[in-house]
């Protein structure tokens, strides 16, 4: 029939056939039986002569060969049977019913010697043989009806989503390369995720859980440090990271030039201590707006939407006029935040005549004199509260004898005193800590981004609790300076929840390499955009009264959809990578399970000594840093408040002495025009 031939002439050619089975079989039993026919008077005897010589043919020797050819013809009919196409017809019961007919068929051989009686073996015999045949024929048309052809057995189509990855380790002395597995066509494969170029910047994105840490960030610091990179690490949850980097820097120091110091800032347990407004980092007033900015804008996040209103930009206004008088005041022996935050809280009189006194700050705090000259209190409140409301949440003793002290500068990548700084935070003070590590992060980025330094990495786990406005900038300007940024988030939405919708989709949109795990919702959406599209098989099935019709096609569609980045499990990454001019890399895309030897990394980790923590400070002594700090602002306030009265003392003798002196001329005159 699928080949054009007449339907009703093959149908006439499978009826034939059964027919033919069927004689054959009727024949067997009259020959075999012949007992019983003549019992029951079935015979005649001109049949019969006919027959005795047909049954002297070979076919009818013994009681199998009639049996197997009439079976033999009987499979020949169904096999050009095309039923009616019904996808319910299961194959298991058929061929089950179809073999007990076979054995049935057959085994019924055995009543004609185990029955005595003629009557009852024959009728035995022939009954059992026609009801396996009725099964082997009512079973084996119904297996027509089975629908041979089916789709693809892949539910989620993982097959034709899949597509070739990097299988070569790609290597050179700046990059990070991490073990992988991916399955293409059914197939698992080894692959390499090449982080050849890390001066581009780094994105890792994954919900809590995703592995961001584990199967990414530790493999960075760790080969970095083996390579012989200086190193910042924002440690959210301290200390996880920093261990890390410890017990790498341990094992790896002699693959440095010069062996790094080892810096820890940890508000909870004071380690050791570093001034962010180190005046000697500080070269003129933009320094001093930037740091204020930083700060102020960490304390108060909504701020960072509304940057340019009048009540946004005077509070970080005036702090900038108070961190540059301190660094101006002496030489800036008392530029520090905890000094900034004791000079604000002085009154209005003395610490406007104190700041005056700069002329490189008084546009900035013209308005605030204004404001106080002409008795407009609620408008100079409104300016200034802001601040010092937010930075009196700063004032804790552990907070001021970290700010306050000189262990360390920030300048990790100096080549003569190369550092590995972490900075730690406490998950429960975020909105506290934070802001005063983003200022850490703010004054160590201008000190890094310089020509002429040793490469440099830095990692920022979880970035979106810290508030450093010019990490886009950084990122496009950095890789030639040889700085490697790696920022660590849970969703694109916590970026712009913290950042704001512009900057967040300036910084997730200049990164060159990406890393994904888990996430949902309008990051998946994004990342799949991101990924583009790939040439995938399509596959339909059409079912009619007698055939199955199976058309396959090919589209393009998404190589890595929103769906299946939504159902990653933990260490299963997609992302793209970034590649050099001179190292180029044609699949740049992979979706693929990283491989960790955990064995060896649970084995590596019994053997991490942890951070060392020295003497570290007592409470006597940061309850009396807290107390010196707060005398050192009073000894200002008062010292130049003295300077002043002496000086308007001073000057208002010498104004009576003017007012005499020109009273005694003009008497002098009056007498000389008299005479």
């Amino acid at each position: 029939m699928n080949t054009g031939e007449d339907t009703g002439a093959l149908r006439k050619i499978i009826d034939l056939t059964r027919l033919i089975s069927l004689v054959i079989l009727g024949l067997h039993f009259y020959n075999f039986c012949y007992e019983f026919f003549r019992m029951v008077g079935f015979y005649a005897a001109l049949t019969d002569r006919i027959l005795s010589r047909v049954f002297m043919a070979r076919l009818f020797h013994g009681f199998f060969i009639a049996k197997i050819a009439a079976l033999v013809f009987l499979i020949i009919s169904l096999l050009g049977v095309k039923g009616s196409k019904d996808e319910k017809v299961k194959l298991k019961p058929l061929i089950r019913n179809f073999t007990a007919g076979l054995v049935l068929y057959f085994m019924a051989i055995a009543f004609l010697f185990v029955v005595k009686g003629p009557v009852i073996k024959t009728l035995l015999y022939i009954g059992i043989s026609i009801s396996g045949y009725l099964l082997m024929l009512g079973n084996g048309v119904k297996i027509s009806r089975i629908v041979k052809d089916s789709l693809q057995t892949d539910v989620f189509n993982r097959d034709s989503e899949s597509f070739p990855q990097e299988e070569r380790l790609l290597e050179n002395e700046y990059s990070v390369n991490l073990p992988a597995q991916y399955s293409h066509k059914g197939k698992i494969k080894k692959s390499w995720i090449n982080l050849i170029n890390m001066f581009r910047g780094l994105l890792v994105v994954g919900t809590p859980g995703a592995g961001k840490s584990y199967f990414v960030i530790r493999h960075v610091i760790s080969q970095h440090i083996r390579k012989g990179f200086s190193m910042f690490i924002y440690d959210f949850k301290y200390d996880d990271l920093s261990r890390i980097a410890w017990n790498m820097l341990k094992d790896y120091a002699v693959n440095y030039r010069v062996r790094p110091t080892f810096w820890v800032i940890n508000f909870d347990r004071p380690l050791h201590r570093c001034n962010p407004l180190d005046p000697k980092a500080m070269e003129d007033v933009t320094d001093a707006t930037e740091a204020s900015r930083t700060i102020m804008l960490g304390l108060n996040r909504e701020w960072v939407k509304k940057q340019g209103d009048f009540f946004v930009e005077s509070p970080i206004n005036f702090l900038t006029s108070i961190i540059w008088y301190l660094r101006r005041y002496k030489d800036g022996i008392y530029c520090t935040l905890p000094h900034v935050i004791e000079l604000m809280q002085a009154e209005y009189d003395q610490l406007f005549t104190l700041l005056s006194k700069q002329e490189e700050i008084k546009v900035l705090i013209n308005p605030f004199i204004s404001a106080w000259r002409n008795q407009a209190v609620a408008q100079l409140e409104g300016q200034i509260a802001g601040a010092k409301i937010a930075l009196a949440r700063l004032s804790s003793p552990q907070l001021y004898y970290v700010l306050s002290g000189n262990d360390f500068t920030l300048d990790l990548n100096n080549p003569k005193e190369p550092k590995i700084i972490c900075v730690g935070n406490n998950p429960q003070k975020v909105q506290i800590y934070g802001a005063v590590l983003s200022l850490y992060v703010s004054r160590m980025i201008k000190l890094v981004n310089q020509k002429g330094k040793l490469k440099s990495s830095l990692i920022f786990d979880e970035f979106p609790t810290i508030y450093f406005s010019g990490m886009d900038s950084l990122i496009a300007t950095a890789r030639s300076n040889k700085v490697a940024t790696t920022l660590a988030i849970q969703d694109f939405s916590q970026l712009k929840k913290d950042y704001g919708a512009e900057q967040a989709d300036v910084i997730t949109g200049i990164v060159g390499n990406i890393i994904s795990g888990q996430v949902t919702g309008d990051t998946a959406k994004k990342l799949s955009e991101t990924f583009g599209k790939t040439m995938q098989d399509r596959q339909s099935k059409s079912i009619n009264s007698s055939d199955v019709s199976i058309s396959k096609s090919s589209q393009l569609e998404m190589a890595i959809p929103a769906s299946r980045i939504s159902s990653l499990s933990s260490g299963e990454f997609v992302g793209i990578v970034a590649d050099n001019p001179e190292e180029k890399i044609s699949l740049k895309m992979f979706h693929c399970e990283i491989m960790n030897d955990h064995a060896a990394i649970a084995k590596e980790e019994e053997t991490f000594e942890d951070i060392p923590t020295g003497k570290g400070a007592s409470e006597e002594e940061i309850r009396a840093n807290y107390e010196r700090i707060k005398s050192e602002v009073a000894m200002i306030v008062v010292a130049e408040g003295q300077v002043e009265e002496a000086g308007e003392k001073s000057g208002g003798k010498n104004k009576k002495d003017k007012r005499k002196k020109k009273a005694n001329g003009t008497q002098t005159v009056s007498q000389s025009l008299s005479t």
